[in-house]
């Protein structure tokens, strides 16, 4: 029995972790305590989740008393970024087993530390990157160790995040970098780890551009230079285009959603939270995070990567191609149909080998959010990893370091403007 221990009740815990865990894996998993800095936001995942009416909660500074009053062996990081390094250091102290929520740590240093400390301990970390877990991601790693394509020489990856989802960053707490580390690590790191692990590389180097140009108070979509405003409450609602895009004169304050609060509204959602609202402006002073990216990374085996991220587009999802010496795969993904304005394709993979025709592949997809992926890493978290499995998918440290470690030298490589080696930022890697 894993008896299990929740740092952070954040909306992703609830749905992602606690609720799979006491609705479909109890006879495995055993949830003993909540731990969160918010005494409202354990009186609504009771509320929310019944089955922890009598589950013992406590404060931050508590963590040690959970520890020793549960006897819990295991730990679900799921708090703001910036706390997970003291979640997860502290837990491998005890020997626990570490469940973190992507991005591991916020910062290439503390990463590092994880990886240190778990040498040092009989516990381990896995961190949850459920998107290697998405039916297109798992043929994809197929098709390369298939050989199908040779050797991997260079990958082409562009992401779009569209208006609805991308605001949602900037009205939270994400738009901070000491929160955060940026959506480079924040957000990228889900795409870098999926690099590193598709062509089994690690990054060399680095260099980037970055730019903050749709949110923040210079936007040209900003209303006017005040500071301070709120999308439930704000005066300006119908002068703002990300506001006006998605909601109507008539549809009132109470229907203005957030992508990550999973259709709450934005009056229901800050009367959850104490002192804390996600509805705040996106073009407020104290944004400085970059809102675009572009990026060539190299990796240790002769990998190249181009890659690129937008935060503000008309839709969302991504275009990728992997080249190798034998052939070269593509796919293009629609994410969110309901909010892409044309008619989109199904999505499929498309095989070119260097001298013969094209081969179209259909996956054959599975239920659930992230297409497909969460329900495959929950069996795999709260069960054990599937034996039956041919190749490795469940992510430990190591490959926090290395995805996090590209984050933090792309947004310095753009504020730098210089090249920016791997092992400068994380040199415990290559000793």
């Amino acid at each position: 029995m894993n008896r299990i221990a929740v740092c952070g009740l954040s909306n992703r815990s609830m749905g992602m972790f606690i609720e799979p865990c006491v609705k479909k894996y109890s006879l495995e998993n055993k949830v003993v305590g909540l731990l969160d800095m918010d005494e409202k936001r354990v009186a609504i995942t009771k509320r929310r989740i019944p089955e922890l009416a009598d589950v013992a909660s406590y404060n931050p500074d508590q963590f040690h008393q959970m520890i020793d009053e549960t006897e819990a062996n295991t730990i679900i990081v799921t708090g703001r970024d910036d706390t997970h390094i003291f979640y997860i250091l502290e837990g491998l102290k005890r020997d626990l087993t570490v469940i973190t929520e992507k991005p591991m740590v916020t910062t290439a240093s503390d990463a590092a530390k994880v990886v240190e400390a778990e040498k040092n301990s009989d516990g381990k970390v896995i961190v949850a990157f459920n998107y290697r877990y998405n039916a297109f991601h798992r043929k994809i790693k197929e098709i390369i160790l298939e050989g199908k394509i040779g050797r991997v020489t260079s990958i082409d990856l562009n992401w779009y995040i569209d208006t609805y989802h991308g605001a949602s960053y900037f009205k939270r707490w994400n738009r901070m970098r000491e929160f955060s580390g940026g959506l480079s690590i924040h957000k990228s790191t889900h795409h870098f780890d999926l690099i590193n692990w598709w062509v089994d590389q690690n990054p060399e180097q680095v260099f980037a551009f970055g730019a903050l140009n749709y949110y923040g108070p210079e936007s040209e979509h900003n209303p006017s230079k005040q500071n301070g405003r709120h999308c439930v409450t704000c005066s300006e609602q119908l002068d703002c285009d990300y506001y006006s895009r998605w909601f109507s004169r008539t549809s009132g304050t109470t229907t203005a959603k957030d992508d990550h609060l999973q259709g709450n509204s934005f009056e229901g959602a800050y009367n959850d939270y104490t002192n804390y609202r996600p509805d705040q402006c996106i073009f407020d002073e104290e944004i400085k995070i970059e809102d675009t990216y572009t990026a060539t990374v190299k990796y240790d085996k002769g990998a190249l990567l181009s890659y690129s991220i937008n935060f503000s587009l008309p839709y969302e999802g991504y275009r990728l191609a992997i080249n190798g010496t034998k052939g070269r795969i593509e796919t293009t993904e629609f994410h969110e149909p309901s909010r892409v304005t044309f008619p989109i394709p199904e999505q499929t993979i498309d095989y070119f080998p260097l001298f013969g025709g094209k081969e179209t592949i259909n996956v054959v997809q599975t239920e659930g959010t992230h297409g497909g992926g969460d329900p495959l890493i929950q069996e795999d978290i709260f069960l054990g990893e599937n034996p039956k499995r041919d190749f490795d998918i469940l992510a430990g440290a190591e490959a926090g370091v290395w995805s996090i470690a590209t984050g933090e030298a792309v947004w310095k490589s753009a504020k730098e403007n210089r090249p920016y080696n791997i092992k400068e930022l994380v040199p415990q890697m290559y000793e």
